[in-house]
């Protein structure tokens, strides 16, 4: 077993932090959901068969062999689970697609809304990838699959349950250092090499870096690359990314919430090959009889590339404008004002909510009051977020005490 061995991150240590953002460049580019973005535990035995014997590494070495793998061609088996503290949200993407009257065109084969399912319960995944311009995802049930087929500009989806398929083309093939062996929208994670990626973006002063022994994924050994937060008040314990001891890959990813229990984010391959995958897996021709929606070429764009980055999508909320920055790194709270000072929708104010919808808000939220006013807190195990009475919310990977904290401050 490799000794523990750590790399504390701080503001000096530049070759590590150059290291990690190229890391984070190569790695395949999954799902914290709820108030900030759509993005995971397995059965211990299939991640953990064995502690293998391997050479001691560094964190920062083993961060610069995730960067400096060159594996473009794999094709696997992932076990994905997720559990957030919210009800399932199939149902609820359905509901919100059905009031926005068919966004992506009323196809229920859309990958915008149909990726949002891996934001809750347990799910298995078929995945293949060949360089940066042809991916495969396919999300297997007792009776049904789904998948998402890119290869070039072309991108196909296909349920075979409602026997329909959704048809872009983009005008571009995917940027490789943001798509690399990635056919859904960027804040919906699919594999743990996309889950790395965030976490690594996410690594900065306020974070610890270790390895912490070994561990065997899919038949192959790998290293464990532990990384926690350094302040209170995160609802992120640990998260653990066993990478390929040969390669470099992301093999397993598991966040761990600060307060205990269950693992919120787990996705893990089951099994794994990094031959190339025949061309076949690339082509997609709907049978015969399929409804096919077609986007226009705007809409295609937006659909393939317009999602959050980072672990849970804040900094591109973040981005937008309009919004402000409280405290930094995983303590970091994203206060937004909401347009016209509104509060939060509900049926009794806007008729349009689905009741769906309302009642899943419903299901999560804490009334709380302070300096700040009144308003609620609604919770998942990881992302927060708490929207005052006036139209004012505070949203991070923080606990509902940081938030009112935060509030009040604002409020002063």
């Amino acid at each position: 077993m490799a000794p523990n061995d750590s790399a504390e991150t701080t503001g000096s240590t530049t070759s590590t932090t150059a290291a990690r953002r190229k890391a984070a460049r190569y790695v395949v580019p999954v799902a914290v959901a709820g108030v900030a973005a759509a993005t995971i535990g397995l059965v211990p035995a299939l991640a953990d068969s064995g502690d293998p014997e391997l050479p001691k590494i560094s964190a920062q070495q083993l961060i610069e062999k995730i960067a400096a793998s060159d594996t473009q061609q794999l094709s696997g088996t992932v076990r994905v689970s997720t559990d957030l503290g919210i009800p399932s949200l199939g149902g609820l993407a359905e509901s919100f697609a059905q009031s926005a009257g068919g966004e992506q065109g009323g196809s229920s084969a859309a990958p915008k809304d149909r990726l949002t399912e891996l934001a809750s319960g347990t799910h298995t995944l078929r995945v293949a990838a060949d360089g940066p311009d042809k991916q495969r995802l396919s999300i297997l049930d007792s009776a049904a699959e789904y998948s998402v087929i890119r290869n070039g500009d072309q991108l196909w989806a296909y349920d075979s349950k409602s026997d329909e398929a959704y048809h872009a083309t983009t005008d571009k093939a995917p940027d490789a250092g943001k798509h690399e062996g990635h056919t859904a929208p960027e804040g919906v994670p699919t594999t743990p090499k996309a889950l790395a990626e965030q976490a690594l973006k996410a690594a900065d002063s306020t974070t610890s870096v270790t390895v912490d022994g070994t561990a065997q994924v899919a038949g192959r050994d790998a290293y464990k690359l532990v990384i926690k937060p350094k302040q209170d008040g995160s609802t992120i314990g640990a998260i653990t990314v066993a990478v390929d001891a040969k390669n470099g890959v992301p093999l397993k990813f598991t966040l761990s919430p600060s307060s205990g229990g269950k693992a919120v984010i787990d996705a893990g391959f089951t099994s794994v090959d990094f031959a190339r995958p025949a061309a076949s897996s690339f082509t997609f021709t709907p049978p015969k009889g399929t409804k096919v929606t077609e986007a226009d070429e705007a809409k295609a764009e937006k659909d393939v590339e317009k999602g959050p980055e980072g672990l849970t999508g804040l900094d591109k909320i973040a981005g937008g404008g309009g919004a402000k920055v409280i405290g930094e790194g995983w303590g970091a709270i994203y206060a937004i004002e909401a347009p016209a000072g509104e509060g939060l929708p509900s049926s009794e104010k806007n008729g349009d909510v689905p009741p769906a919808a309302q009642q899943f808000l419903d299901s999560f939220g804490d009334k709380v009051t302070g300096k700040f006013g009144s308003g609620t807190v609604f919770k998942t195990r990881l992302v927060n977020a708490l929207m005052t009475d006036d139209g004012k919310v505070y949203v991070g990977a923080v606990t509902k005490d940081a938030l009112v904290k935060a509030a009040d401050n604002a409020a002063n």
